[in-house]
């Protein structure tokens, strides 16, 4: 079973000055997009826009949502995003974890220089299992 705590985002770091304006905010979660949908057992989270650590929360929160499901796997698609902080990327990788403690089958869709370039640069694809397109993923997590 998952709970909301093995998910974890943002930093402990405080810093008041830093924190956007409401407005700013509002438009930002506009911005980003959070899909959900099943195939043949598989749960697909499609996200898209910026997943950073204004969109983390919401991201972990729908990866909890889908995951408490228990389904067979579990892709998130990253095709649209179009930029991917550590703050997100730490989110995939407790996302992974907590699948695997699940005996849920885990992949990433993240093809180009906003997704699968950062998780590259970091290492991280040694932990995530990287899939170009969505076909490919199903294909697999089937």
């Amino acid at each position: 079973m998952i709970n909301r705590g093995m998910i974890k985002t943002g930093s402990t770091m405080d810093d008041h000055s830093a924190k956007p304006t409401t407005s700013a905010v509002c438009a930002h979660q506009e911005s980003f997009t959070v899909r959900e949908h099943c195939s043949e057992g598989v749960a697909v989270l499609a996200i898209g826009g910026a997943v950073d650590l204004l969109s983390a929360p919401q991201l972990a929160e729908a990866i909890c949502g889908a995951l408490w499901k228990a389904p067979a796997g579990f892709i998130v698609d990253l095709t649209d995003v179009e930029f991917l902080s550590v703050v997100g990327i730490s989110v995939l990788v407790a996302a992974r974890e907590a699948a695997d403690a699940m005996s849920v089958r885990f992949g990433t869709v993240a093809e180009g220089a906003a997704t699968s370039r950062p998780i590259r640069l970091l290492g991280i694809d040694t932990v995530l299992a990287l899939y170009p397109t969505l076909a490919d993923a199903l294909r697999d997590l089937r």
